[in-house]
């Protein structure tokens, strides 16, 4: 009788738990299993961990019952020519057929290094549009955009829940089971694969500018000749011209933002949460006269702009100190990227080593930041490789 009791309660327990996420919105059910993820890592050290604690939450977050086989099929048989039995962690399914795949990894483990043969085999052999790598942390998605039935190289969306975004959220929302629709998706995978692969290339280009690239531009101002010298004068051009137009940019955003909260203060109401709060001060420096310069900020968008095309850039944070202006991976003081020390006259950036001891380096501008590119990003690598190891 008691062990019916148990058996009861528990299923009392669950039904509760899926009305509790029917009724609420799917941003707050996925932000709630990201809230989740950085609590848990530290304890999960075999890939059947991370799917149980990590993954199997996410999927639950995307609408399917992940106790219902005809939903959710763990190690799904996808038999490959030549290989018989092999089989995908799992695959959300519809109307019995796959819709999407996951292959996954142990929350430890670097997707960077992890082979994608398995899920591109997996792809190939099911009727599947949509493949999923994921550590629990970062999930890759993967669609056959290039050449049908075959699994695109390169993602179309990747997702990390340790800085999950407004917009990632909005495509998630995609793959929902009342949302999903096949060629609404395929449609919007396009347009984000190719958005994603020309950020990287602009982000490339900025850093480096190609022959190609700086051609395009002089033939459109400079009637003359194109030397090598012209060529290379043009090539410094466009680095600056590129770099200018990326800073005023953001000044306008910063000046729009800055009248947002002006006339909300006049108004007595707070503005609606938009990136720039995101390097706001606390209360507490308020009282401690700190102030976040203009320039400051500017330098921490170039050190956002360097670092796009080696990390999700929701995970770089600002904090403002007495003596200089702070930027950290994951909002962590144990993470610093760089240090902006802009309160003279004389300008310093602030850069770190492996034994994390900071080196000064003397700027004149702010464009001098991008030329300690490599030096941002190996630091940035430097800690996402020593979370891995640990």
């Amino acid at each position: 009788m008691l062990n019916r009791w148990n058996f009861l309660k528990a299923g009392f327990y669950e039904g509760i738990k899926y009305w509790m996420e029917a009724i609420m919105d799917f941003a707050d059910q996925i932000q709630a299993v990201a809230g989740r993820v950085s609590g848990k890592l530290a304890s999960l050290n075999t890939e059947e961990a991370t799917k149980n604690a990590l993954v199997m939450p996410f999927i639950s977050a995307l609408g399917y019952n992940v106790f219902d086989p005809t939903e959710l099929v763990p190690e799904f048989t996808a038999d490959v020519t030549g290989k018989k039995g092999e089989k995908v962690d799992y695959a959300i399914m519809k109307d019995g057929r796959p819709i999407i795949l996951f292959e996954c990894k142990s929350s430890n483990a670097n997707l960077d290094q992890a082979h994608t043969s398995q899920l591109f085999r997996y792809f190939t052999s099911t009727d599947a549009r949509f493949g999923v790598l994921t550590n629990g942390v970062l999930y890759r998605f993967y669609s056959d955009i290039d050449k049908p039935n075959m699994m695109d190289a390169k993602p179309f969306l990747e997702v990390n829940m340790l800085g999950l975004t407004d917009a990632q959220i909005e495509e998630l929302k995609r793959f929902t089971k009342p949302s999903f629709d096949l060629d609404n998706i395929l449609d919007a995978a396009r347009e984000l694969k190719y958005t994603r692969e020309i950020t990287h290339i602009l982000g490339e280009q900025l850093a480096n500018p190609t022959d190609d690239f700086v051609r395009f531009f002089a033939t459109q101002v400079y009637s003359g000749r194109m030397t090598q010298s012209a060529k290379e004068q043009f090539t410094q051009i466009s680095k600056r011209a590129f770099q200018q137009f990326i800073n005023e940019k953001i000044a306008d955003r910063l000046r729009w933002a800055q009248a947002r909260e002006e006339d909300a203060a006049t108004s007595g109401k707070k503005p609606p949460g938009d990136e720039s709060t995101a390097i706001a001060q606390d209360d507490s420096d308020e009282d401690s006269g700190i102030v976040t310069t203009e320039e400051e900020i500017q330098g921490y968008y170039i050190v956002k702009a360097v670092l796009a095309d080696s990390i999700d850039v929701t995970r770089i944070a600002m904090r403002d100190v007495r003596s200089y202006c702070g930027v950290l991976l994951d909002d962590n003081n144990r993470k610093p990227v760089c240090r902006l020390r802009f309160n003279a006259a004389q300008k310093y950036l602030g850069l770190f080593d492996n034994g994390k001891d900071e080196e000064r380096v003397q700027i004149d501008g702010l464009d001098d930041i991008y030329r300690y590119s490599d030096r941002l990003k190996a630091t940035i690598t430097l800690y996402e490789s020593s979370e891995h190891t640990s």
